[in-house]
């Protein structure tokens, strides 16, 4: 006689609780891992596997070798634009965080990052190295959807945002928030907490965001990764950026060795790549003379080729197809909806417009449908978004591209901007046959100019049509997650002579203020104003540090200030801790 189907799927159940193992455990196990590892200023050409001579990458060359590579893959010319994209699957334009510093790389609390969708589908998460999208609540890693937080403040360590003498070697990191002294060189610290999270959470699905800060300014590595670049004629700055990429090569080992010893390495999927490309001191629009680029133009905040194409690796055994090299154009928005699919998971809200497409069809398949796309790219230099500006829209074939002269010239006046010229300077390249982008077309394709422009011009009205720019994501205080608060010069908002931090006080009453800065050269006066709250009191030259241990704040929005006065001089402190009493 059958079993009855309630009965059966009753006996499962009570099977597996008695085996201390649940449902959802039993699907999650066969979920895979991910760690998601983004480099910092590394160009397409820095790599062996891209026919760099001078520069050894064994261990890059052999996950190159392992796994799927797109060969045009783009992201951002700055790195929290590629950041805010890479973890939304949007582009940075709806995300507020368009810029590196000025305030303009927070990113919006409504965002929803790739952490906070696996959590919710049972991942756990972690964060190691580099944020860059606000270092105070509401939009800290931790208020992401990171569980396991370490990472650096600010866009750099040893920054305006990070502790005052902090190197790359024994650093001050933040931890879950708390502010802790390490012990070793910052990369090897990051890996090793990664690795030290994997196996920790070996038996269920994690996420890792392994966001190294190398190889960034300054170019801080141990002599034994730089020698051998010296010995080898390499000039000074170039020895000292590939010792670093040495560096992340060798953990890049040392990460594939734990994953096979803890026996993860068949269900984790590794992705690598970088944030943009190389950073040089000449013009980003140049061709670099000096350092390997594989022939691309442009460096780091150029919207040229070498300024946002970058190295692309998906590795996933028995799933994706190894050694293979897939030409298709493909973005940092396509790494959400890739491992979310990937994982099976949905998104959290249904309704959000995702920019991105899952590449896991081109990955998987051998001849998938794929139809052409165009992708866009803008370096955002303004305080908003600025219409033709230094933008890019890249086809599979072509890409338009409008050269500003500086692209890192700042034009706080919109009337400074000549639209016609820069119009008349739009530059077409057919990149599919001209790579290095020397062959100017645009006088002889002008229907596929207009045809491009008519697709960025929607484009941006899409991407800037919700944000007001000019009300960016404000840093809460007296919110109980945080308190005090750590404000730092990094996030100050300099469209005035004095600049400001854009706050909202969460609840009004009595505020400690705290102020640090540079030892006063001479007897000044130090402020704070919020609103119509102000308060003053004189300091001495040498003095550092100044303290106003009870001030009325009303509940709201504004312009938070705080300054050192000094005749008709002006400056601003270096940090300011906000503590609701």
């Amino acid at each position: 006689m059958p079993i009855p189907c309630g009965v059966l799927l009753a006996a499962c159940l009570v099977a597996q609780i008695f085996s201390g193992v649940s449902l959802a455990q039993s699907a999650s196990a066969k979920r895979p891992n991910i760690i998601l590892i983004m480099t910092d200023d590394q160009g397409f050409g820095d790599v062996g596997f891209h026919g760099n001579s001078e520069l050894k990458t064994p261990n890059l060359d052999r996950l190159a070798s392992e796994s799927a590579e797109f060969t045009n893959f783009y992201v951002q010319p700055l790195c929290t634009p590629t950041r805010a994209a890479l973890l939304t699957g949007r582009y940075p334009e709806r995300t507020g965080a368009v810029e590196v510093n000025y305030g303009r790389s927070i990113i919006r609390k409504e965002e929803i990052t790739i952490a906070e969708n696996l959590k919710a589908a049972g991942y756990r998460t972690g964060i190691f190295g580099k944020w860059h999208l606000g270092d105070n609540f509401p939009v800290r890693p931790s208020d992401k959807g990171f569980e396991e937080c370490l990472h650096h403040t600010a866009g750099g360590v040893g920054q305006a945002g990070d502790p005052p003498g902090n190197t790359y070697f024994d650093p001050i990191l933040r931890h879950n928030n708390v502010p802790k002294k390490y012990e070793g060189y910052c990369n090897d610290i990051f890996f090793q907490e990664a690795m030290n999270f994997a196996e920790k959470n070996k038996n269920q699905p994690f996420f890792i965001y392994l966001a190294t800060n190398l190889p960034h300014l300054p170019l801080q590595v141990a002599e034994k990764y730089v020698a051998p670049y010296r010995r080898y004629g390499v000039n000074e700055i170039n020895a000292k950026t590939y010792g670093m990429i040495a560096n992340i090569d060798e953990n890049v080992g040392f990460l594939m060795k734990r994953l096979q010893d803890l026996k993860l390495e068949e269900n984790t999927i590794v992705i690598f790549l970088s944030d943009n490309g190389p950073r040089t001191s000449r013009q980003k629009n140049d061709v670099y003379p000096d350092r390997y680029n594989a022939g691309l133009r442009g460096t780091k905040s150029s919207i040229y080729e070498g300024g946002i194409r970058v190295p692309f690796l998906i590795r996933w055994p028995n799933k994706i197809r190894a050694g293979v090299k897939l030409p298709h154009i493909a973005a940092h928005i396509d790494v959400l909806p890739t491992l979310l699919d990937a994982c099976g998971a949905e998104p959290i809200d249904q309704d959000r417009i995702i920019d991105g497409k899952s590449l896991l069809p081109l990955v998987t398949q051998s001849n998938p449908q794929w139809p052409d796309r165009t992708l866009f790219f803008q370096h955002n230099a303004n305080h908003e978004p600025l219409m033709y500006s230094h933008f890019a829209a890249r086809s599979q074939r072509y890409k338009l591209v409008q050269p500003f002269p500086n692209p890192r010239d700042r034009l706080l006046d919109i009337g400074e901007f000549d639209i016609p010229t820069q119009l008349d300077q739009l530059e077409l390249y057919d990149i599919e046959k001209d790579p290095s982008e020397i062959d100017n077309i645009a006088s002889s394709h002008p229907q596929v100019i207009a045809t491009m422009m008519e697709s960025y011009e929607n484009w941006y009205r899409d991407v800037t049509a919700e944000l007001n720019y000019w009300d960016p994501q404000r840093i809460h205080l007296g919110a109980p997650e945080e308190n005090p608060a750590l404000l730092s010069r990094f996030d100050l908002q300099s469209m005035t002579r004095l600049p400001f931090w854009s706050v909202r006080v969460m609840r009004a009453g009595a505020y400690r203020f705290t102020l640090t800065f540079p030892p006063a050269s001479r007897d000044s006066t130090a402020k704070v104003r919020f609103g119509n709250a102000q308060v003053s009191k004189p300091i001495s030259a040498g003095e550092t540090t100044c303290t106003f241990e009870s001030v009325t704040l009303p509940a709201g929005k504004g312009r938070l200030e705080a300054w050192l006065k000094n005749g008709l001089d002006s400056k601003t402190v270096t940090f300011l801790k906000v503590e609701a009493h």
